[in-house]
């Protein structure tokens, strides 16, 4: 949208900060040429300068803004939209419903290379410069010696390039301020450049052979014609570093043959391919579909042919090609010269399926996610802007992806919780992929061999259309499942084992057959805590509600939510006890107990901690695919979408930590998780056995797993669902109070549900529960209480938020003596509002 040759225009910004609102900003005569919604601009907001987004353009001011408050744009950054009118669109419904700042949306929706970031210059002024000349006893002796810090500098400095060593960041701008204000320095506002640059390189040219003085001709000589033949073998310009390898020479040697005039070296820019080593990969035709999946696939082209939304819940058992199913869906919507998108819940799985893209569709396929370095997901996402990539594979944010004329969306392993944003903004990717799928008229494919009880629900409800794949590829037979009483374990040996004999035997077994083995235990390290056998106390992490978890590697203490580290103590730091007991395992002694036990075996693990390094993942899952291991030990990030052949053992060490989570959604988590890994077994010829290891056997969860019975599991479930009053019989809102001060977290927790349920008042279809203690008490330092709303109407539950943070807002008010909006209210900040919230801990 562009609006010219008005007398005055206004450009409405939405800024990434928390706030619920948008702000009006006029747009100076010499910028409107460049108007345009979904553009970055530069604003002053508040004291400092910040980044917005053009949402929306207008000539006029609304009756009740004063045009004298009316700020001018700073600057405006781009030429051409980076948001595109679908996106703003998508963005707005997302800021609106899960309750998040627009702005925030706009920034979590585009690589963060492309972020320009504000900077402060503090500039010493000629009052300065005479203060400090004619000062011989400055009475302010701190604001003096910053003054001449800042004019040792060169007079004028950024306060990002000021050392934290000499002055904290509160410091320099509290001693600015003053400065500021007495005119012995002035602060400016700019915006920096652009986080990330094109990249560039040095290439070389051969150059026909040119006269030299006296009228010679210039010859090169024996190593130069190393470089010359090198050249001559490639028709296209070489980059200068593959050429100094290629012909065995200096880089000295090309740039005396450039001043010869002999070759040519000059730079362009180059794309950062994060895909390049699949590049090679030879080009795969599909498979022959079965009966259920042409199908399947037939209902999803359907929907596609009419230009109309539709969403597909593909339930299929572990091992059904529901990936057959996904790729030949792309081919037929890239063949009508439209794009797909396709979303994983974790960076994991990308590389397996980016290969089975790569194999498809070639050059045409681009990858988003956040363990790209910056230069690489910017350049994927110029590609993909441009309209050269027309299939994009991605975790959640890939959502977002400027995607040309798209045609169909995949959510694989749609169940996972994974696909849910921890922070602000906290939206669902899955939930968001369906809704911009209908703004865009296509369908979407929603795959799982276990599909949350919502999405089930809803294709009840017929919300969804149901398709089933219920038999495995080539009609492979499930593994089948053996649950492990460890009470018996327990009683057989006297004391707790990790591994039972049954597992141990089922893993000698399938060494001996030539088979491979996968592990699974969700929690890593090598000891869930210590405990002091004499006192009983166990090292807590100073700053979070929890036990530090010992890694045997590191020799340190880990805190697994704010990263806090501690050595390992010698005595009980309580009673100074030398009696120090480790509790509970983790992957790590896992790792260990089997290498101790089978030394002979090929063994890796694979958790947070082995994948740090970039490439770990691909290098270890490379590794078990070819042969090269025999048991593979791993968390939760083993336990889905992996397709080893020749895995015919799953054993799972223990699932009872997961049942006894104070959440609605633990039994379901188990039974997926459980699900998900047991389908790793037997997905080649040979057929599959999975193991079970747990304290509570005759759990409904675990029973189902064991049968693999999803519509049992589903329809005791969803009665325990419907008699507590939870999902998907009703909406949450998950309102956490974190604070520092532990008073203030609770009297502010006190305050606003008494605002909840004053909103609420009236109303029996909303609930308000709390406050109470989060059951993660304290993180990172934040004292946390939460209040959980319930409702069968997102409106009036938003409604209600509205209420409640309005008269906290009047409370503030009434206290301070100052007029205040919601947005504007400092307690505000110490409020998050998650809404479906997928984790209540």
């Amino acid at each position: 949208m562009t609006i010219s040759e008005s007398k005055e225009l206004f450009a409405e910004v939405a800024i990434p900060a928390y706030v619920q609102q948008t702000y009006t900003y006029r747009i100076p005569g010499v910028l409107t040429q460049y108007a345009q919604c979904g553009c970055r601009v530069a604003v002053p907001f508040g004291k400092a300068l910040q980044v917005g987004f053009v949402v929306a353009l207008h000539d006029t001011l609304e009756s009740d803004i004063p045009a004298e408050k009316i700020k001018d744009i700073e600057e405006w950054i781009d030429d051409e939209p980076v948001i595109t009118e679908e996106l703003l669109e998508l963005t707005h419904w997302v800021a609106d419903y899960y309750y998040a700042p627009w702005g925030e949306v706009l920034k979590a929706a585009l690589p963060s290379g492309l972020n320009a970031t504000p900077r402060t210059r503090l500039t010493v002024t000629e009052s300065g410069l005479s203060e400090l000349e004619t000062q011989t006893n400055p009475p302010h002796l701190t604001k003096w010696q910053f003054l001449k810090f800042v004019v040792d500098a060169g007079g004028s400095v950024f306060t990002d390039q000021i050392p934290a060593a000499e002055y904290s960041e509160a410091r320099v701008k509290a001693i600015a301020r003053e400065l500021d204000r007495t005119g012995h320095l002035k602060i400016q506002h700019a915006l920096g450049k652009q986080k990330v640059q094109a990249k560039r390189q040095n290439v070389v040219r051969l150059l026909p052979s040119t006269a030299g003085t006296g009228g010679e001709v210039k010859k090169p000589t024996e190593t130069q014609m190393k470089v010359v033949r090198a050249l001559e073998a490639d028709p296209n310009p070489v980059p200068l570093t593959t050429l100094t390898q290629t012909a065995d020479v200096t880089p000295g040697v090309i740039r005396t043959m450039a001043q010869k005039g002999l070759v040519e070296i000059f730079t362009r820019e180059i794309r950062r391919d994060p895909l390049a080593y699949l590049k090679s990969l030879p080009r795969r035709d599909s498979v022959q579909l079965n009966q259920e999946q042409a199908a399947a696939l037939a209902a999803i082209t359907a929907a596609f042919a009419k230009n109309e939304y539709a969403c597909f819940l593909l339930h299929g058992v572990t091992g059904s090609g529901k990936t057959e199913v996904y790729l030949n869906a792309m081919q037929a919507v890239l063949e009508q010269g439209r794009s797909a998108l396709m979303l994983v819940p974790e960076i994991g799985l990308t590389p397996m399926f980016a290969r089975r893209l790569a194999e498809r569709f070639g050059d045409l396929v681009a990858i988003l996610h956040s363990s790209l370095s910056d230069g690489e997901r910017l350049d994927e996402w110029e590609r993909i802007r441009a309209g050269e990539a027309q299939v994009v594979i991605g975790t959640r944010s890939a959502i977002f992806a400027p995607l040309v004329n798209l045609g169909l969306i995949v959510v694989d392993e749609e169940h996972d919780t994974s696909y849910k944003q921890a922070e602000t903004p906290r939206y669902h990717g899955r939930d968001t992929a369906i809704m911009r799928a209908h703004r865009a008229k296509c369908p979407i494919i929603l795959g799982s061999a276990t599909p949350a009880i919502e999405s089930a629900q809803n294709a009840v409800n017929e919300k969804y259309r149901k398709l089933e794949l219920t038999e495995r590829f080539e009609g492979r037979a499930l593994p089948t499942v053996e649950v492990v009483d460890m009470r018996e374990v327990f009683k057989r040996h006297g004391k707790q084992q990790p591994l039972s004999d049954e597992l141990l035997t089922a893993l000698k077994e399938a060494k001996e057959r030539g088979e491979q083995t996968m592990i699974l235990l969700n929690r890593r390290g090598f000891s869930s805590f210590l405990l002091c056998r004499s006192c009983g106390a166990s090292v807590q992490c100073p700053n979070c509600d929890v036990a530090l978890t010992y890694h045997k590697a590191d020799l340190r203490l880990v805190c697994h939510y704010c990263n806090h580290h501690a050595p390992v103590p010698k005595q009980c730091p309580n009673c100074q006890g030398s009696y120090i007991y480790y509790v509970g395992e983790g992957t790590e002694q896992l790792e260990e107990l089997l290498k101790n036990q089978f030394p002979e075996y090929r063994i890796a693990r694979l958790d947070r901690d082995t994948t740090r390094r970039r490439g770990a993942f691909e290098r270890v899952l490379g590794e078990f695919a070819s042969g090269g291991l025999d048991v593979l030990v791993g968390t939760q990030m083993i336990a889905k979408g992996h397709d080893f052949p020749n895995v015919t053992l799953v054993g799972v060490v223990s699932v009872d930590a997961g049942l006894g989570m104070p959440d609605f959604r633990a039994s379901e988590r188990t039974f997926q998780l459980l699900a998900q890994v047991a389908g790793r077994a037997g997905r080649g010829e040979l057929p599959g056995k999975v193991i079970l290891q747990t304290y509570h056997p005759e759990h409904y969860a675990l029973q189902c797993a064991k049968k693999q019975d999803y519509r049992r599991f589903y329809e005791q479930e969803i009665q325990f669902r419907r008699d507590l009053y939870y999902p998907p019989f009703s909406v949450l809102a998950n309102v956490i109070i974190r604070h520092t001060d532990a008073t203030h977290a609770v009297s502010l927790a006190e305050q606003i549900g008494k605002f909840l349920r004053a909103a609420a008042q009236g109303d029996a279809s909303v609930r308000v529960l709390g406050p109470a203690s989060a059951p993660l008490a304290k993180l990172k330092n934040e004292y946390r209480h939460q209040i959980l709303l319930k409702s069968r109407s997102r409106r009036k539950l938003r409604d209600v938020l509205d209420l409640a943070f309005s008269y906290l807002a009047d409370a503030t008010a009434a206290r301070t003596g100052k007029a205040i909006t919601p947005d504007q209210n400092p307690e505000r900040r110490f409020i998050s509002v998650e809404i479906d919230p997928v984790d209540l801990m």
